[in-house]
């Protein structure tokens, strides 16, 4: 339990510095580059917003996981997180993935169908094909933290 405790100080470091990092793209570096973007190709100019939109939505939803992960390190802390509470923070986080993967299918289908190149589209049908692993790889790993759950509570009930 001593490593646990050691771990969680790290990452919550590192989680504070990734959040800080995505605030810095979603509001600076993303909208400057569909800015920049627009100018060099005029032509695709009317793109910059709805993938500025886009984009800043998939940040957002990986913020929303960060906020989770830190919930659930502080269930980790307080020796909690084999009660429904932590089952709110996942599924927050089932939530938000699944919101970006929804977008994503959206953006896959756009592109497939406007697109001259198939590469672009087979690209980001692999990174659709690995989030959606990543959602059913959260989706089972729920599962078994419902399983622990209930587990606990029978222990402490039979204790």
């Amino acid at each position: 339990m001593i490593t646990l405790r050691r771990a969680v100080a790290p990452l919550r470091v590192l989680l504070v510095l990734l959040f800080g990092l995505m605030v810095t793209l979603e509001t600076v570096s993303l909208p400057g580059q569909f800015a920049h973007m627009a100018l060099v190709s005029p032509e695709n100019a009317y793109l910059r917003w709805p993938l500025t939109a886009v984009a800043v939505f998939w940040v957002v939803c990986a913020q929303v996981v960060i906020v989770c992960i830190w919930q659930l390190l502080t269930l980790v802390k307080r020796d909690r997180i084999f009660t429904d509470a932590a089952m709110v923070w996942v599924n927050v986080i089932l939530w938000a993935i699944g919101a970006g993967w929804v977008v994503l299918v959206g953006v896959v289908g756009v592109v497939f169908f406007n697109a001259d190149d198939p590469g672009t589209g087979v690209v980001l049908a692999l990174v659709m094909a690995a989030v959606s692993v990543f959602v059913l790889l959260v989706v089972v790993l729920r599962a078994l933290l419902q399983q622990a759950t209930t587990l606990r509570s029978d222990m402490e009930a039979v204790i």
